[in-house]
């Protein structure tokens, strides 16, 4: 069912079992698994089915620390989210970064990856994605051509990633809406949460929209499903009932944000051509491979988990930084900055004659951020239309981080050498051992993680291992928010596979 928020009368009342706030990837996954419930489950959008910039510009705030990308065009606000304009990857997140590691703070998730993979296998169907396999050698044997390099498999190995065309506005949008069980309401944007006297308990929240509209969503539980930045916005911007916002008692709320830092870092140069399609990726590719460091080798020399991606050279000296691309308030205008400069790419890189392409490659890096306290997410003073506090982000790394990446081409150029395939250079921000400094064009790869991190006590983060905001019965967040650590695959798999687990738990709780 479907129901126009602005078409409501003022002061409507809305009430239903479950509601859930937020109808991007981690909102409508859990609204699927409630498609046939006999409850009633509320499903509030922001948006419509299309691009508003109005709703748009409600994302809309203000960076410091390391640049980063305007915080209005990282995210999509309509129905399906930010699966509208994504590329695909999933892959699962290793058994080590659920692990507690003593050489990276404040690591550790309450819960492992074995808990996750049975939710993995599900959110593959959720994601119209292949069988939840991820083994190299099966994958070859399935797929001729898929060659690795010959290096020490104790030291680096081959981390496969599968590619989903699920986009939810469209793919799901009927389902929904022919649902008796869940109601969507569009144009209902939460501006605040209220719950009893010493907030254990939520009762209501409070939506309002453009046209002057407000509304009352009562239920017996609620969901964050918002995003990682707008998830704690709208908990720390709950501040009716408390001053410093809700489950934020400990001052947890928005802090540990995290990123992947996605950057040309180096090249590859072989001594002659090595004929495979592992390391490639086009429009029918059903699996592509990174090179990673493996767990024994991350622990040996104290580094974070991260991918390698190849790039043909030709293509990657030509391609321009997405930090410096993707820089328009409106994410339809970056996104256009953002793939003429691949086509114009592609163009310059068939006019260059310096090395072969089948032999020459731009080593391109994706790596977890160490989890850190002061890249963090705030409130301003200013408001949004509607009334609430835009956000600040503070994007704040580590020397862990820098040292992780150059010490991953350390180990893969001596992988390279040994095998008698390559040599390694590493650019130019790599090379000096004692420098910590960041280039201003390092890219990230709006993955939105932390903020609201899982921990065991409320000292430690804000949810519970179920998703729970410490303390508060009945309030939950699902999404990457939850991340205590964010690993080295793109986020979306995970996130799916966490909502999927989050849902069976409040089905079994009502």
């Amino acid at each position: 069912m479907h129901i126009d928020a602005r078409k409501l009368e003022d002061d409507s009342i809305i009430e239903g079992d479950v509601c859930i706030i937020g109808a991007g990837t981690a909102g409508i996954s859990i609204a699927l698994e409630w498609i046939d419930s006999k409850k009633k489950v509320i499903l509030l959008e922001g948006g419509g089915f299309e691009y508003d910039k109005d709703v748009q510009s409600l994302y809309s705030g203000e960076t410091t620390g390391q640049k980063y990308y305007p915080l209005q065009s990282t995210r999509l606000h309509y129905f399906g989210g930010t699966t509208g304009h994504w590329a695909g990857m999933c892959s699962p997140y290793d058994p080590i970064d659920f692990q507690e590691r003593d050489w990276v703070p404040h690591s550790g998730w309450p819960i492992s990856r074995e808990a996750l993979d049975p939710f993995y296998s599900r959110a593959h169907r959720t994601l119209e994605l292949g069988p939840y396999n991820y083994d190299f050698e099966s994958w070859k044997a399935k797929i001729p051509g898929l060659i690795p390099f010959p290096v020490d498999e104790n030291v680096v190995w081959n981390k496969l990633w599968q590619f989903s065309e699920a986009r939810f506005n469209s793919l799901y949008a009927e389902t929904i809406i022919n649902s008796k069980s869940v109601h969507l309401y569009t144009y209902a944007n939460v501006v605040d949460i209220l719950g009893n006297e010493n907030l254990t308990k939520i009762h209501e929240v409070v939506a309002k929209n453009h046209s002057g509209k407000t509304c009352k969503i009562r239920a017996k539980q609620f969901i964050l499903a918002c995003g990682a930045i707008q998830n704690a916005r709208l908990l720390l911007a709950s501040r009716t009932q408390t001053s410093q916002g809700l489950g934020n008692d400990n001052d947890l709320v928005g802090r540990y944000f995290m990123e992947h830092l996605e950057h040309a870092s180096a090249e590859l140069w072989l001594f002659k051509p090595f004929p495979t399609k592992l390391y490639t990726w086009s429009s029918d590719t059903e699996v592509r491979a990174e090179l990673a460091i493996t767990e024994k080798s991350q622990r040996e020399n104290q580094i974070l988990n991260g991918t390698v991606s190849l790039f043909p050279l030709t293509l990657g000296r030509s391609l321009k930084s997405e930090m410096d691309l993707w820089n328009n308030e409106d994410p339809r205008k970056s996104a256009e900055n953002f793939w003429n400069d691949i086509a114009d790419a592609r163009a310059a890189a068939e006019k260059i004659t310096e090395g072969s392409i089948s032999r020459a490659f731009t080593l391109h890096t994706r790596i977890e951020q160490a989890p850190n306290p002061n890249s963090r997410v705030t409130l301003l003073s200013e408001k949004d239309e509607l009334g609430v506090p835009k956000t600040k982000l503070n994007w704040e790394l580590t020397a862990l981080d820098k040292r992780s990446i150059r010490r991953i081409y350390q180990l893969l150029g001596r992988q390279m050498g040994l095998s008698n395939l390559g040599r390694v250079r590493l650019n130019e921000f790599l090379r000096d051992e004692d420098d910590t400094a960041w280039p201003d064009d390092l890219n990230a790869g709006w993955h939105h993680m932390g903020t609201t991190r899982m921990s065991d006590t409320p000292k430690k983060g804000v949810v519970d291992p179920n998703c729970q905001v410490h303390g508060i019965s009945n309030l939950y967040v699902a999404g990457s928010g939850c991340y205590t650590t964010s690993g080295a695959p793109n986020p979306t798999l995970t996130l799916v596979a966490l909502s999927l687990r989050l849902s069976d738990y409040i089905k079994e709780k009502v």
